[in-house]
């Protein structure tokens, strides 16, 4: 084919034109590819709920919490059904409030800690402390 300054096609010029005829199939190409399909998802089980702090207090009935911690320091009856069971121990006093449930039985729905000299100290780590009490194995 003569180009304008008459030698006709160089090397050079001719693939520059077969890799502009190349274009629409390379992308014609490209759009033909389908995407492979993602792998599944890895099902992740939760670990089991292993109860620590509160939550093994609260809700407990009477007779769990002296499973869990002994005989009661003190075991109080209050007005109207409700009971306090305090449990006592060197780094802190736990009292468990126990009110009737649906199920008949007394429940705990409260629970107030201290340490011995009376300062405030979290109720989750009293809990813990007084699982480890002589009383409680």
């Amino acid at each position: 084919m003569p180009t304008i300054d008459g030698k006709g096609d160089t090397g050079q010029q001719g693939t520059m034109r077969s890799l502009i005829a190349l274009i629409p199939l390379l992308a014609s190409a490209c759009a033909a590819t389908v995407d492979a399909p993602a792998p599944p998802l890895a099902v992740t089980r939760s670990p089991p709920m292993i109860k620590t702090g509160l939550d093994r207090v609260l809700g407990q009935t009477a007779r769990g919490l002296t499973a869990l911690f002994g005989e009661a320091d003190q075991d109080v009856k209050e007005a109207e059904g409700a009971r306090r069971m305090q449990f006592a121990g060197p780094i802190c006093i736990l009292d468990a409030y126990l009110y009737p449930a649906r199920s008949g039985e007394s429940e705990v729905t409260y629970v107030d800690a201290r340490q011995p000299d009376g300062r405030d100290i979290d109720r989750a780590s009293c809990v813990a402390a007084l699982t480890r009490r002589k009383e409680a194995r």
